[in-house]
């Protein structure tokens, strides 16, 4: 990707973190939110330092599991979460502690083929 489509990127989901952000605010049952919530915070996740990178991508898991709490079935949910607990094994370099991280990402999928 160019520059121009990463920064493009980037303002488009900032404005999602902020909106959903304000959203949460006035309603804090709303699954959907909460999802584009954690959606946003997972893509912003990739313009982090590491540290910061990892930080994000915990803060989107709690908001998607928060969403979870609320409709426990939500597949662009689960799969959403998949993909946070993969990105977040792949900034682990002990090779034991990403491990555990991937088991997470296979539970959630498994997850989602059940329901």
């Amino acid at each position: 990707m160019d520059m121009q489509s990463d920064f493009d990127r980037l303002l488009f989901f900032e404005h999602a973190r902020k909106t959903a952000e304000a959203a949460y605010a006035k309603d804090p049952l709303d699954a959907d939110n909460l999802t584009r919530w954690g959606g946003a915070l997972l893509e912003l996740s990739q313009f982090q330092t590491v540290p910061d990178s990892k930080k994000m991508i915990l803060d989107a898991i709690s908001k998607l599991e928060e969403a979870l709490m609320v409709s426990p079935n939500r597949h662009d949910t689960l799969w959403c979460l998949g993909n946070a607990h993969t990105s977040h094994a792949f900034l682990t370099p002990d090779q034991d502690e990403a491990r555990k991280k991937f088991n997470k990402e296979t539970s959630v999928l498994f997850r989602q083929q059940l329901t």
